[in-house]
């Protein structure tokens, strides 16, 4: 069976924002750029209308995709509770032997972003912090190898 999807308020609604903008701006300029490559005529060497297709499905996939997300996933709200990490929580970590604190938010696989320090409940440091209290230390495997980090502080 498949894994739930969770999503935070923030990322849902960041989710719904991108399916009204494929909805309502994507698809009907793609449907434009497509009748116009139509009205060009041979369409076997026509690179438009085969750009345009591909965009096309492109954009009906990812469609789908948003969709089905937002139909089955289960939104986290936060209870309030900053004693034990879990999906929502804004964790901060200290990895052993360094001076620097690093923060995470973790979230669903689904809006999991590392760049924005959004990371998964499913990655391995995501899944090693779930459950995980104030003061911790914990070890994960990586695929860079084994790190040691200590829970700082948990929002």
């Amino acid at each position: 069976m498949a894994e739930p999807t969770y999503l935070t308020p923030e990322g849902a609604e960041e989710l719904r924002r991108e399916l009204d903008n494929l909805i309502n701006v994507r698809r009907p300029d793609l449907a434009r750029k497509l009748a116009e490559a139509v009205a060009q005529g041979d369409l076997k060497e026509n690179a438009d209308y085969h750009d345009a297709k591909e965009q096309q499905a492109f954009t009906e996939g990812r469609i789908q995709y948003l969709e089905n997300i937002l139909r089955s996933a289960t939104i986290i709200q936060s209870d309030g509770k900053t004693d034990v990490v879990q999906i929502g929580s804004q964790v901060t970590i200290r990895e052993e032997g360094s001076d620097d604190d690093e923060v995470y938010n973790i979230v669903g696989a689904a809006e999991a972003n590392p760049a924005e320090g959004k990371i998964s409940n499913q990655s391995p440091i995501g899944a090693a912090l779930l459950g995980r209290k104030k003061g911790d230390k914990v070890r994960v495997k990586t695929p860079n190898g084994e790190i040691v980090f200590k829970v700082k502080t948990i929002k």
